[in-house]
């Protein structure tokens, strides 16, 4: 298929016609469907269609197509489908009803801690970049006369993300979200500075985003408990009053001092842990990422990154992390070259390695390593290897940190900051890329496909799956 419309045009008939799809959305690599009925599905014909990655049957229906392509093809999708305001109404009861059926108390509370903080990733992404550019002028000694307006522009939106997770977590849990950020804003309001709670005086920002979370979530339970009394004309001024009074109070005589211990017990443990034990700590943590995004268990860990960011200006974790990205490589290249005459799967390789290589790990995933059984595991090697290796200098005394969450691979370099200088930093988190994808290759090449029947494309250009014994 050579262009978005054909592929669209393909996947349509798979997923049951228009007719069973209820919305269209896309992430940085899927094409994610809400259907009336997921037993219309042709699983194995939409798996077998060029250009398809892997499919993950979720709250939401997800066909894996890889960055770039996802959002040429989803408009296209759309326009066939029908607009998208006419799905969203037509499919909103029966997606509510499938998301009930599905939903877990575990699962649910991930995918709502993914709500209000994923929409802060690129003013994250970005801020990160420029803080980082900043640094490296100053370390160089560059433009001085730049250096302190160019810090001015990262920082305004971090010292002020407590409001945005606050208005996030209202919209999310059914409350107003101004409301919200209004009683978050409480957090990070310079005049708490004269507020003493429990015989000490607060500090702006005491808390960061767990505070403002917190506040934020009680003060929409306070909002909704008021509707169910106020009368409808006085709606309009008790609700808003009492919610924001109410919930003020109680950030800044409780929960600000509450959440600020936790957070510095988050940045304590977390530097405590590698300090200690870094190379088995980065060992576990890049070892079991991969099964965490498999499960999305990894959104749990976004909350963590961002109250790093906010007390160190980086996060300790996401390096580490992300040497699972880079065992998954090494393992891709591996299959490569191993399963010569599978054309299918090389062709999957080929177009999924870069987006691997800065650090979307969906495409390769779901199109290669999961399907073959063996090759998951020895990229989880991989990674843990390359965990271990930026572990081990943690337990030195050189810290690799991030200064944004979202990228990984190389594309972590711009956001890359530390304790040793930039060099040092960029050197060994280049080391433990360097690791994983090593390991990752002679682990799968050597284990990972014992018992694989490759299997070359047939006359049409699709293939079954090949199989691990």
């Amino acid at each position: 298929m050579d262009t978005p419309y054909d592929t669209a045009a393909a996947l349509l008939p798979l997923v049951g016609g228009p007719a069973n799809v209820t919305s269209v959305a896309h992430c940085m690599t899927r094409l994610r469907l809400g259907l009336a009925d997921r037993s219309l599905v042709d699983e194995a014909a939409l798996r077998a269609l060029p250009g398809v990655l892997g499919v993950v049957d979720d709250d939401t229906y997800q066909i894996v197509l890889g960055p770039g392509v996802v959002a040429k093809v989803t408009p296209e999708f759309e326009k066939l489908v029908g607009s998208a305001g006419e799905l969203a109404a037509r499919g909103a009861e029966l997606k509510a009803e499938q998301r009930a059926r599905n939903a877990t108390p575990g699962k649910l509370l991930l995918r709502r801690i993914a709500n209000i903080f994923v929409p802060l990733i690129p003013a994250l992404i970005g801020c990160g970049v420029l803080a980082g550019l900043n640094g490296l002028l100053i370390n160089l000694r560059w433009l001085p006369g730049v250096t302190g307006t160019l810090a001015v522009i990262p920082s305004a939106f971090l010292s002020l993300i407590a409001v945005f997770v606050g208005y996030n977590t209202a919209k999310e849990f059914g409350g107003t979200p101004v409301l919200g950020g209004a009683v978050a804003a409480v957090v990070v309001y310079p005049g708490v500075a004269k507020v003493t709670a429990f015989g000490v005086a607060l500090s702006p920002g005491q808390g960061g985003v767990l505070g403002a979370l917190a506040a934020a979530l009680l003060g929409t339970y306070i909002e909704k408990w008021c509707r169910t009394w106020v009368p409808a004309t006085l709606d309009v001024l008790v609700t808003p009053t009492l919610t924001v009074l109410v919930a003020g109070l109680a950030t800044l005589y409780g929960l600000m001092y509450a959440a600020g211990e936790i957070s510095t017990a988050i940045g304590t443990a977390s530097n405590w842990l590698l300090a200690t034990t870094g190379p088995f700590a980065g060992l576990i943590l890049g070892g079991l990422f991969l099964p965490l995004v498999m499960l999305g268990l990894h959104q749990a860990l976004i909350p963590i990154h961002t109250t790093l960011i906010e007390q160190q200006g980086y996060t300790v974790l996401l390096p580490i992390l992300a040497m699972a990205g880079a065992g998954q490589v090494g393992a891709a290249v591996a299959v490569y070259f191993r399963l010569r005459h599978d054309t299918s799967i090389r062709t999957t390789i080929k177009s999924a390695l870069p987006a691997g290589l800065l650090g979307v790990g969906e495409p390769l995933i779901y199109g290669v390593s999961l399907p073959l059984g063996r090759p998951f595991l020895t990229a989880c090697a991989g990674g843990a290897a390359g965990g271990a290796f930026v572990g081990f200098f943690a337990m030195l005394g050189d810290k690799v940190g991030a200064t944004a969450i979202g990228p990984s691979g190389w594309a972590l370099f711009p956001l890359l900051a530390g304790n040793r200088g930039l060099g040092m930093t960029a050197v060994i988190y280049a080391g433990g890329l360097l690791t994983g994808y090593l390991v990752g290759f002679l682990a799968t090449y050597a284990f990972g496909l014992t018992g694989v029947t490759p299997t070359p494309s047939d006359s049409s250009g699709t293939r079954a799956p090949a199989r691990t014994t």
